[in-house]
């Protein structure tokens, strides 16, 4: 299928959460058309198995690219660490660009040779993602990751500061902390995440730099968009398509506030994957 400058990203993920990659798309690369797709009929992919991973994300993918996109944006953790290969291979020469390799470039630049804690969920956590990311780059690194699956309940619920966020927090965070591994970095390695800044933060020393995937992942692919030429035209004013597998109600209410502002439902496109 062929391109052009004014063709849209493509933006996936399994459900809200890549909603926060998306607003950093939109804040770096105001004029870009922008087309998100969030499965969420089939969420969380978290706890699914790698082989559901892939089949999701590649019939995911079958559905932005025919919308015409220039460019891939796996806005999903679990699915970059699953099945970003696969989907590079699968959409090539078109490019494709995940949130884990982002943030493991960020993290390692803020700490050479540190000490990096990852909050992810179950299914990045179990592939080490971040692990192997952060070690290519950085074989002296330190890197420990942990499960958080109650912050994205959490970041759902809209309760991302106050003592509740931040005792949840500190449940998980404490005994890494109490075994004398105070983080250089923390890894904010689910889209989700962000949202929970303000306890996160409450919790670490403040030198501890907090690595967000979604401003590092827009970086990336305003870079990259520069390095082969495919940026849109400077004063095209960006449109933004959102759709979805299932509950545009839901979808509008949740979503609102990963994108930082209102959602109507009707502004949501159900598709059938």
């Amino acid at each position: 299928m062929t391109t052009s400058r004014q063709s849209p990203i493509g933006v996936f993920d399994s459900g809200v959460g890549g909603l926060t990659v998306l607003k950093a798309l939109r804040q770096a690369m105001p004029a870009e058309h922008l087309v998100y797709l969030g499965d969420t009929a089939r969420l969380p992919y978290g706890t699914k198995s790698p082989q559901s991973i892939s089949r999701y994300a590649l019939q995911a993918t079958e559905s932005l690219l025919n919308r015409g996109i220039k460019l891939l944006v796996v806005a999903c953790n679990t699915a970059s660490a699953v099945a970003l290969e696969a989907l590079k291979a699968h959409l090539s020469p078109l490019p494709v660009v995940g949130v884990v390799e982002p943030g493991a470039k960020a993290a390692v630049s803020a700490r050479s040779a540190g000490r990096h804690l990852v909050l992810a969920t179950e299914a990045t956590v179990r592939l080490g993602a971040y692990t192997a990311a952060i070690k290519r780059r950085d074989p002296d690194a330190a890197v420990h990751e942990i499960a958080c699956e109650m912050l994205v309940a959490l970041a759902e619920e809209g309760w991302t500061d106050g003592e509740i966020a931040t005792a949840i927090v500190r449940r998980y965070v404490d005994p890494i902390i109490a075994g004398g591994n105070q983080p250089d970095t923390l890894i904010l390695g689910c889209t989700h995440f962000p949202l929970l800044r303000p306890a996160i933060r409450a919790v670490v020393e403040p030198g501890t730099a907090i690595v967000d995937s979604a401003s590092t992942t827009a970086d990336a692919v305003k870079e990259l968009l520069a390095s082969n030429g495919s940026g849109a035209p400077a004063g095209q004013v960006g449109r933004l398509d959102l759709l979805a597998t299932d509950g545009a109600t839901r979808f509008a209410r949740i979503g609102g506030q990963f994108l930082g502002q209102q959602i109507a439902s009707s502004d949501i496109e159900i598709v059938d994957l």
